[in-house]
């Protein structure tokens, strides 16, 4: 696809991969009033092309997760669930704080 491309809301539906954002797409275009429903469409375009530009590099790291069972290292997981954890004072289902 382009970069600035003609888009529908349909079109748009069925770039976007989930199912959550295909339905907040479409809350937003029936909850947004019509003034404000230009900028919405924009930001939803802009999702799109996004995720266009990146299907590439999608698929680069699907075979390469396939094939070696990794991702290619500039994709790798950071997982600092545990600091962020630690940071917000919150326990584990035990009752302890988090380490």
């Amino acid at each position: 696809m382009t970069a600035r491309q003609t888009w529908t809301v349909d079109r748009l539906h069925h770039v976007l991969p989930h199912s959550a954002s295909r339905q907040q797409l479409l809350a937003d275009v029936n909850l947004t009033p019509i003034e404000e429903l230009p900028a919405v469409l924009e930001r939803w375009a802009a999702v799109a092309e996004s995720l266009d530009a990146a299907a590439g590099r999608i698929e680069t790291a699907r075979v390469s997760a396939k094939v070696t069972g990794e991702l290619p290292l500039d994709l790798a997981a950071d997982d600092r669930t545990g600091e962020v954890l630690r940071d917000a004072g919150t326990r584990d289902a035990r009752g302890r704080a988090a380490e």
